[in-house]
């Protein structure tokens, strides 16, 4: 696992710039956190309900995948709280960000299905199988094309690249 090569900013440092992106990647890392707790919690709770006893087998199927996706994506995305812990202090910064970097990717991808799967059994036990089926698919179609395809495409497009500033050119006016 080699990070991959970034130009610097100009006066930057190799350790500020694995700080920079260790950064970067916490303020991420924070907003996955949350929204899978969340989700975590919602599902952990739903078993202790009243309607949890009139689901049919399919919705149990769907409520285990929903609530193991999501436990999974829970320590994925909470891995690298760990994983700080055992390296702090041992000038590891670069394999953090690395790691760090891998799992909350492996978290995200988790996500998918735990969200998915969460909203197919929501919606078929309030609406329906076929409303379910296309609300989960509805879902996973945007999880994956915001998610992954979209950042792939501008990545290996090279179009995220800021552009480089225009020189401005002196007017040609003629001297009266």
């Amino acid at each position: 696992m080699r990070p991959v090569k970034r130009p610097r900013l100009a006066h930057e440092t190799e350790k500020h710039r694995w700080d920079r992106n260790f950064a970067d990647l916490l303020q991420e890392l924070r907003v996955a956190q949350a929204g899978v707790q969340i989700l975590f919690a919602f599902l952990l709770s739903l078993a202790f309900t009243q309607r949890f006893e009139d689901l049919n087998d399919f919705d149990i199927a769907v409520y285990v995948v929903a609530l193991l996706s999501t436990a999974l994506a829970t320590m994925v995305l909470i891995a690298p709280v760990s994983f700080h812990r055992l390296v702090f202090r041992r000038r590891q910064k670069a394999a953090l960000v690395v790691v760090a970097d891998r799992l909350l990717i492996v978290g995200l991808a988790l996500l998918i299905p735990a969200i998915s799967s969460s909203v197919l059994l929501i919606l078929d036990v309030v609406l329906g199988r076929w409303q379910a089926v296309v609300g989960c698919s509805l879902t996973v179609l945007v999880g994956l094309l915001t998610w992954y395809a979209l950042p792939l495409a501008v990545r290996f497009a090279g179009n995220g690249d800021a552009p480089r500033p225009r020189r401005r050119q002196r007017s040609q006016v003629p001297d009266s």
